[in-house]
């Protein structure tokens, strides 16, 4: 009897160690997410463009995503838009905006850390705008991409 008082109590403790720990469980669980569709682009900015600059501003430090928007932005650019490249229709600039040399153009558009300004000119007027959308596009370079050309498609 004494035994069965000994058993009954590690027995219970067993049982709720197993539901809480679960150790039979799979460590890792595969989560599929469904792509978001590709934002539709919303800007103020002039189509029609006789120029564009897109400058990616950023500190001397950067993540991962800094670096990402960045990179991609670049892509789009040189990759889709070769010949505007090229002949300077379109113009792409990342600016450390910690450099002393950037601090001017970094205060001109009111940035102060991480962000991707689209300026357009058009009628020898400047339209500039931040681009927030790129950074919920991040994760997913293809969608980035494909937002990114269709806005500049739209501004030319």
């Amino acid at each position: 009897m004494k035994k069965l008082f000994i058993i009954i109590p590690i027995f219970i403790i067993l049982i709720f160690a197993l539901v809480i720990f679960k150790p039979f469980e799979p460590k890792e669980k595969v989560i599929y997410i469904e792509p978001r569709p590709i934002p539709t682009v919303n800007t103020s900015l002039p189509s029609g463009s006789e120029k564009i600059e897109v400058f990616a501003f950023h500190a001397t430090q950067r993540c991962l995503s800094c670096i990402n928007v960045g990179q991609y932005t670049q892509e789009v650019i040189t990759q889709k838009f070769a010949n505007e490249f090229a002949s300077g229709k379109i113009i792409f600039k990342e600016v450390n905006i910690d450099l002393s040399e950037n601090q001017k153009l970094a205060k001109d558009y009111g940035v102060a850390g991480s962000a991707l300004y689209v300026n357009t000119i058009k009628d020898d007027k400047e339209n500039h705008e931040e681009d927030v959308t790129v950074w919920r596009l991040v994760t997913n370079e293809a969608q980035f991409k494909s937002y990114f050309e269709a806005k500049i498609k739209k501004l030319l």
